[in-house]
């Protein structure tokens, strides 16, 4: 089962696939594309949807594309469901900026990546995000992913900031269910956690606490109703729930060697589940290999195209 959730919590669970960035055979953001893998998401009950973060490669888009792909997805949504918006910059000041439109724009909550092109202490970085904080009109998370970002903070680091701003109130992890939960413990319930690392240990993370993931679309309908069984709780459906995702794992493992092969390779099972043409890959890029391939279609494979 499923540890209680306390009202933050409740406001923000959920399975909120997070996008990834289609590309035209011009190179541009292939609107059409991206507009169905928002329905696709929709359709399959997801309870938010977010944009911006790692795998829709944000670090490759300008700003205007990142404006873009925020505008869209707003646009797509049209407020059926919470849209979560991570926040890409290297300033606190230029993040401030792209968090006020976000807001302007009906975003629900973003989520704040560490800069980029200098790996700041905790101190520092304490620092920057506190500052993002102190003119944020809406709830915050930060993504907290070291391994993937090159800086994070410590839990202390966590629960300091939610000591010193009301409006962090979420948390984007990448880690184990056992790291996350030692993180919802040090903070004391004060934050609504979401893991990510495509969905690695769900069931177990949400025995942990948290309070949602955050995965890519490939396998996001199956996802939704592995948290609904935890959720519901009635006899057999946690059993339910771990069988199924007994059933995706394999799958997860292969996506998630890294994030290069998790861009190369998951988003190629999304475009195949939601008809697409063939992937153009913005450079720099993992190209994909037979064996990779052969590989997916094991795994993969019998996914069905999304409805």
């Amino acid at each position: 089962m499923m540890a209680g959730t306390d009202s933050t919590e409740a406001s923000f669970g959920g399975i909120y696939p997070i996008l990834y960035a289609f590309f035209g055979p011009d190179g541009r953001l292939d609107r059409a594309a991206m507009a169905r893998q928002a329905a696709a998401c929709l359709n399959a009950g997801a309870h938010g949807l977010a944009a911006l973060g790692l795998a829709t490669e944000v670090a490759k888009l300008d700003l205007a594309e990142r404006h873009q792909v925020m505008e869209w997805l707003l646009e797509d949504v049209a407020g059926r469901v919470p849209v979560a918006i991570t926040v890409f910059g290297e300033t606190p000041a230029a993040q401030s900026a792209f968090v006020r439109t976000a807001a302007a724009q009906g975003a629900a909550w973003v989520i704040l990546q560490p800069p980029q092109a200098e790996r700041l202490a905790e101190p520092e970085l304490l620092r920057f995000f506190g500052s993002v904080l102190d003119q944020a009109p809406l709830p915050v998370a930060i993504q907290n992913a070291p391994q993937y970002l090159g800086s994070g903070l410590s839990d202390d680091g966590l629960a300091t900031l939610c000591r010193n701003h009301a409006n962090f109130r979420l948390l984007k992890g990448e880690g184990s269910a056992l790291q996350i939960r030692a993180t919802i413990e040090a903070v004391d319930g004060r934050l609504a956690v979401f893991n990510g690392r495509g969905g690695l240990e769900l069931p177990d993370n949400l025995r942990a606490g948290c309070a949602g993931l955050i995965p890519a679309p490939e396998c996001c309908d199956l996802q939704i109703k592995i948290f609904e069984l935890m959720a519901r709780g009635e006899p057999g459906d946690e059993a339910a729930a771990d069988q199924l995702y007994g059933r995706i794992l394999p799958l997860i493992t292969f996506l998630m060697q890294s994030i290069d092969q998790f861009l190369c390779y998951g988003k190629r099972l999304t475009a195949r589940r939601l008809g697409l043409g063939p992937v153009q890959d913005r450079p720099p890029h993992q190209a994909p290999t037979a064996f990779g391939l052969a590989c997916l279609e094991r795994h993969g494979g019998w996914l069905p195209a999304f409805d």
